[in-house]
């Protein structure tokens, strides 16, 4: 899923409009004709190259520039709320008539913002990338405490605005210990004769 379709340049003062997504596609195309032609890299590791460039290029973008070294939980939620405004996703106000409803029956005015799914993992991607680069775990900005809040606040108030339920899915066992083995019981039957208990 692509989350910044036509995002554009943090800094609108120029007149140099290009957008951050043809960027991201020339360095995909760039890296990948250097990458080996016997290893196709999966689809994730593909998304993951992908908003990896589009983080570097937003802290590119903000005005002063930013390096990955100051970078902060901060910035990563300022990152997040900038994406909003590509999302595709209505969250109801609570003034909205449509508040809690999954499928409300007529248009309203509600903001289209990223979906809950969508942010959660694009940070679990970007919390990989950034150790994959080479960064030390402990300074990893997409771990930190403000983001894991955020995030489940985003969760929380998409779920109430929008009628949805955001529970873990409960993951399918194998059989239980009771079903593994069967233990006959062996009251029920009765002694042939000739044998003797």
């Amino acid at each position: 899923m692509d989350l910044y379709p036509e995002m554009e340049s943090c800094n609108n003062s120029d007149n140099n409009h290009q957008t951050i997504s043809s960027l991201v596609t020339g360095a995909a195309i760039s890296s990948s004709t250097s990458s080996s032609i016997n290893s196709t890299p999966s689809r994730y590791e593909n998304q993951k190259r992908r908003d990896w460039n589009t983080f570097s290029q937003y802290l590119k973008n903000h005005r002063p520039p930013l390096s990955l070294s100051r970078c902060s939980g901060a910035h990563v939620l300022e990152f997040l709320r900038y994406l909003d405004q590509f999302g595709k996703t209505k969250v109801h106000t609570l003034l909205c008539p449509f508040y809690g409803y999954p499928n409300p029956p007529a248009p309203c005015p509600c903001p289209l913002k990223q979906a809950w799914g969508s942010l959660d993992a694009l940070i679990g991607r970007l919390r990989a990338a950034y150790e994959e680069n080479g960064w030390p775990p402990e300074t990893n900005p997409f771990g930190a405490r403000a983001v894991r809040l955020y995030l489940r606040e985003v969760r929380d108030l998409q779920s109430k605005a929008r009628g949805i339920s955001y529970e873990k899915k409960k993951r399918k066992r194998g059989p239980t210990q009771e079903h593994q083995h069967f233990t006959p019981n062996f009251s029920s039957f009765q002694a042939l004769p000739g044998d003797h208990i």
